[in-house]
């Protein structure tokens, strides 16, 4: 009986051996990527052993309990963090367990720049291919549900790069979007000069809209701003280019002809007062809040220099002057 106990005995001690031999072999041994790079995805709630049978599938490793194995014998693992991960080189079980507990995940990016409209944001959306797409085949009026809105969808995203895990719903980058600008809009609302002749955060932002798309320049955006202000004061209409554009949708080629400022449209500030119905673009910070603290100047009128900036004038002879300067060359 003690031969057979030590014949065990020493059985079992090299079947230890034998097991800590390949564990160490294993942990230590880089996989094998099936492409690269490969990407997979460790959904909320899965363990490393979930990740490990996972990885055997698509033929990383050659069976799926080792790397839990691993895991546990180490005490690592425990806490791995759901995203989508990417090998672009073969890595060892114990760096995917170390890549896994860091939440090393593959992060992508989506920019969205001032002055942009709502055409655009769908358009950049639907063209990214590691979004999953949800929005096709809804309404305008389906989608203003979904982000809570009353009004358009036009101006009420704040541009900005957004980060996103990859096959995130394309509504999801869109509410952070809205929720960005929404608390924006507030703020710059809360801090308004009460001189200005705006009666709602939603008329801040459609002025704030028509500010970044006449100028890039941020030293400029308040003067721009004060003259949109002034014309309001008086009566006067904003005649705006922009809002041309914006109204002219898909008719517009490029070019702005004088029958395009006589023709009406909702946006047509030519020949509408006051502003627009909606904003026509995304507003930045920048104009956000110059369209709520615009410059204490009595300009009325401006144009543009050909070199980005703009002369500011008071009145419309100087206009004129500046005018046959900057845009006729007399």
């Amino acid at each position: 009986m003690f031969r057979l106990l030590r014949r065990l005995f020493a059985l079992a001690f090299v079947a230890a051996l034998a097991t800590v031999g390949w564990l160490w072999y294993f942990s230590g041994t880089p996989v094998r990527l099936p492409q690269s790079p490969y990407e997979f995805t460790v959904h909320a709630g899965q363990g490393l052993k979930a990740v490990g049978h996972q990885l055997a599938m698509d033929g990383v490793l050659f069976e799926g309990e080792s790397l839990w194995i691993v895991g546990r014998i180490l005490g690592k693992g425990r806490h791995i963090q759901a995203g989508t991960y990417r090998m672009d080189q073969p890595l060892t079980p114990l760096q995917i367990i170390d890549k896994l507990e860091r939440g090393d995940v593959v992060v992508m990016e989506l920019l969205f720049r001032e002055g942009t409209t709502w055409a655009q944001w769908i358009a950049a959306i639907n063209g990214h291919p590691k979004i999953k797409h949800t929005l096709a085949g809804k309404s305008d009026a389906d989608l203003r549900a979904l982000f809570g809105l009353a009004d358009p969808l036009e101006g009420w995203f704040f541009p900005d790069t957004y980060r996103f895990a990859p096959n995130s719903p394309d509504v999801e980058v869109l509410k952070r979007a809205h929720g960005a600008m929404k608390k924006r809009l507030a703020d710059a609302w809360a801090r308004r000069d009460p001189e200005i002749p705006l009666k709602s955060p939603y008329e801040a932002l459609t002025l704030a809209s028509i500010v970044e798309k006449e100028t890039a320049l941020a030293e400029e955006r308040p003067m721009v701003a004060a003259v949109f202000m002034n014309r309001l004061k008086r009566g006067m209409r904003l005649q705006t280019d922009p809002t041309v554009i914006y109204g002219m949708g898909e008719q517009y080629a490029g070019n702005i002809r004088k029958r395009d400022l006589t023709t009406d449209t909702p946006w047509n500030t030519y020949t509408r007062d006051g502003l627009p119905p909606t904003p026509i673009a995304m507003p930045g910070a920048g104009a956000l809040a110059a369209a709520v603290n615009p410059g204490h100047v009595d300009y009325l009128y401006f144009v543009a220099k050909g070199d980005g900036s703009h002369a500011f004038s008071r009145s419309l002879e100087e206009h004129n002057r500046a005018v046959a300067k900057y845009q006729l060359g007399k």
